[in-house]
């Protein structure tokens, strides 16, 4: 028997990797002789660049930018021929402020817009930047910073000092990527305010209450306003994917970047469709199952990428919230939660791996044939 082992990562505990490698560890020790394909993913989050060097090569370029808080943090941008990698989350992530610590209202993407500048610079005709994950909720205002953006606020100091924003002169940041396609992978498709927005769907994620969520959605507001529509007419905030990774898209798409689905620039570069068509079960899996899940993560990627091939697809998942109608209408045909089988989230995020492995043991002996 052949499976193909494509996880995200489990957030807060272990990386796409060594998530797959954990669940075939487990599922080796039920049935050694299957033949297990590693297939790590990422929907633009966390891991994202470590999964394309992993799948296309190229050259990593190391350095050290700003982080979520302002401490130097390192990161690597990736180069395969004339195209850069660059993931958000390795300057910006939420997974870089200690639980205690994290406040959307200070945290900022200014270290993303000095990854960018090193890909501009590096003579890239393509930048791929990877959305999700992230510990911001300030619209890629730190970003367009750091590539010589001004404005009447602070631009770099985090979303909640946007308010009050009536000018703001993103040309000298346009003018630092002229000539450079940019690419936004984003993991979700959510616009940048409102109900369905960066502040009120993710905002409690990273730290916010309830009135910081509001006051969060109206910085960003009054940031767009300040922005206005770009050249061609259009308005970034309305787009989708304009609130991934805490608004970042809407810098991004104010740059004049084009939206694409994370996960779909994933499964491109891994083969994934090829992989599956030559296995006979498909996992992937994730720390939260939830109705996040349902759009533009990995999980709803990989099992959309089972569809035509009718090859089963299971998910394991630190703890699943997805009901058996909505995860079968995604072509789903089991979820397994590791809090059930050792009893307690807790227990499963206490030993990450030896639970995930345990896990993956139990569903190889009602899988394995």
């Amino acid at each position: 028997m052949r499976i193909v082992v494509a996880p995200d990562d489990f957030k807060g505990s272990l990386t796409a990797d060594a998530a797959a490698r954990a669940i075939a560890e487990g599922w080796q020790q039920v049935a050694p002789d299957d033949d297990i394909d590693l297939c790590p993913m990422s929907d633009g989050g966390p891991g994202f660049v470590d999964t394309l060097a992993g799948a296309l090569g190229g050259e990593l370029i190391g350095a050290t930018v700003s982080g979520p808080l302002g401490a130097p943090t390192p990161g690597a941008i990736l180069i395969v021929g004339r195209t850069a990698y660059v993931e958000s989350a390795q300057a910006c992530g939420l997974h870089l402020v200690p639980p205690g610590q994290r406040d959307p209202a200070a945290t900022t993407t200014f270290g993303v817009g000095e990854l960018l500048r090193l890909a501009a610079e590096s003579g890239a005709s393509r930048i791929v930047v990877g959305l999700g994950g992230s510990a911001t909720n300030d619209g890629g205002a730190g970003m367009l910073a750091a590539l010589g953006a001004t404005a009447d606020v602070r631009l770099d100091a985090g979303g909640l000092a946007l308010r009050g924003a009536t000018r703001v002169d993103i040309s000298p940041a346009v003018a630092a990527v002229a000539g450079v396609e940019i690419l936004a992978a984003t993991d979700v498709d959510n616009p940048l305010l409102g109900l369905t927005g960066a502040a009120k769907v993710f905002g409690s994620q990273k730290g916010a209450d309830d009135n910081l969520v509001l006051m969060l959605d109206a910085a960003l507001e009054a940031f767009a306003k300040a922005i206005g529509r770009r050249g061609d007419g259009k308005d970034p905030a309305v787009a989708k994917g304009s609130g991934a990774a805490g608004g970042l898209g809407y810098g991004l798409l104010c740059l004049g970047a084009t939206r694409v689905p994370g996960i779909a620039t994933v499964m491109e570069a891994t083969d994934l469709q090829a992989r599956i068509r030559n296995c006979d079960l498909v996992i992937t899996g994730e720390g939260r199952f939830d109705w996040q899940s349902l759009r533009g993560k990995v999980v709803s990627g990989v099992a959309s990428a089972t569809l035509p091939t009718a090859r089963p697809c299971v998910v394991i998942a630190g703890d699943v919230l997805v009901g058996r109608r909505e995860f079968s209408a995604l072509g789903i045909s089991s979820a397994y939660s590791i809090a059930e089988v050792v009893g307690s989230v807790d227990a499963s995020l206490a030993d990450p791996v030896g639970t995930l492995t345990q896990t993956a043991a139990r569903i190889a002996r009602t899988w394995s044939h």
